[in-house]
């Protein structure tokens, strides 16, 4: 898992920010909004730049953190039965979405309100958004047997949230991007949301404001700042750091409320008085932050055989969603008491890796891109600046 070359090698700079369809991050992408492939040309080099290639560390990031999303829904239902289970579902949830948000955040630092860009994040975010919203549900009223779900876009379900959360973050970058001190304003509004119960449930608004320190942080960050917590000194240090994390998590698994890592309630709304919302939403936001960098410490820098699989991570992140509550509608876990011993554990494990992985590949993405990047041409008027760029390109 070493990212860098011992004894104090420098890894190559970090690329700067682009933006994947839709707005979803991706390390590197060309103007039209398509990702490059690794290894191949951009279309950018038709309008007389050169190519450019996606960065492996931050593909590779996002793979790994995908995984750790799928893991830790697979190890939710062993929780009552296996308290190992429930310090790692508490150890991988202090750091695998926030790794995710910054990620997000820093390909987000380019973005304003040019058209295309626009156009992108509506495509890329909003639409696979309302598409999922309406299947979930579907999913649910058919699979439990509920007729009394309703289709509500204003009330994000299951793994729905992170989408409406990514357009309200893009949409706010300009604001970010202008203010002095963006990140102790963005810690003092999750810290207003920590302790404001009335704010309610609509588009899930507390996750909205109670993870956004990370997104505005990701837009802070520069190259070089991921270059400092990938040294060989930083990779070493992140193994103790590790192993007190796991202890720790061990001892509160049976003392924490672990809907504190959800990070969708207010703190009254978890039986505990205002201040400790205030409390808790920044000691959380250290111990993020701390295992987050580790996190990053450990990514590989150079291409490994997942590599590819980090532009699909999205594809990941929604499709898994349906095998994982279809698991619980029909009581897998229950009708397989093995499942709930060590051996069983970890084979839950490695499946929730496998499937995951599965749902990244190019096959899959190629079946989905209709939903999940729609070009949707038919549906936006003609930019002129756009097409003046066009025409410029195929002029040179």
């Amino acid at each position: 898992m070493n990212s860098l070359h011992p004894f104090g090698r420098q890894p190559a700079p970090l690329p700067q920010e682009q933006q994947g369809p839709g707005g979803v991050p991706t390390p590197r992408s060309d103007d039209s909004g398509r990702p490059a492939q690794a290894g191949t040309a951009s279309a950018s080099s038709t309008a007389g730049r050169p190519a450019k290639q996606r960065d492996a560390f931050f593909d590779n990031a996002k793979y790994l953190a995908i995984v750790l999303v799928a893991m830790g829904h697979a190890w939710e239902p062993l929780r009552d039965s296996s308290r190992a289970a429930t310090a790692l579902y508490m150890l991988v949830y202090t750091f695998h979405m926030p790794a995710f948000i910054i990620i997000s955040g820093y390909f987000s630092r380019s973005f304003d309100m040019r058209p295309d860009r626009l156009r992108r994040l509506v495509t890329g975010v909003l639409v696979p958004y309302v598409v999922f919203e309406i299947a979930y549900s579907l999913f649910k009223r058919w699979a439990d047997h509920d007729p009394s779900q309703e289709i509500s876009l204003l009330d994000p379900w299951f793994l729905t949230w992170f989408l409406i959360a990514l357009f309200i973050w893009r949409m706010t970058t300009p604001i970010w991007k202008m203010i002095r001190w963006p990140l102790p304003v963005a810690l003092a509004i999750a810290v207003l949301g920590a302790i404001s119960p009335d704010i309610g449930d609509d588009l899930d608004l507390q996750r909205v404001l109670q993870f956004l320190p990370f997104f505005v942080l990701g837009l802070t960050l520069k190259p070089e700042h991921f270059q400092l917590v990938r040294r060989r000194s930083v990779r070493i240090a992140a193994v103790p750091v590790f192993l007190f994390a796991g202890v720790f998590a061990y001892w509160a698994a049976t003392r924490m409320n672990s809907s504190w890592f959800f990070h969708r309630d207010a703190a009254q709304e978890l039986g505990m008085p205002w201040w400790v919302g205030i409390v808790m939403t920044l000691a959380l936001f250290g111990c993020s932050l701390v295992l987050t960098a580790c996190f990053f410490a450990w990514v590989p820098g150079r291409k490994m055989w997942f590599t590819t699989l980090g532009a699909g991570t999205l594809y990941g992140y929604l499709l898994h969603g349906f095998v994982v509550k279809a698991a619980g509608f029909y009581g897998w876990y229950d009708d397989f008491p093995i499942l709930h011993k060590p051996a069983g554990e970890i084979l839950v494990t490695v499946i929730a890796a496998v499937l995951v992985t599965v749902l990244c590949t190019a096959p899959v993405r190629r079946i989905f891109r209709f939903v999940m990047e729609p070009d949707m041409k038919w549906a936006f008027k003609q930019d002129p600046a756009q097409a003046a760029r066009e025409r410029s390109g195929t002029r040179a």
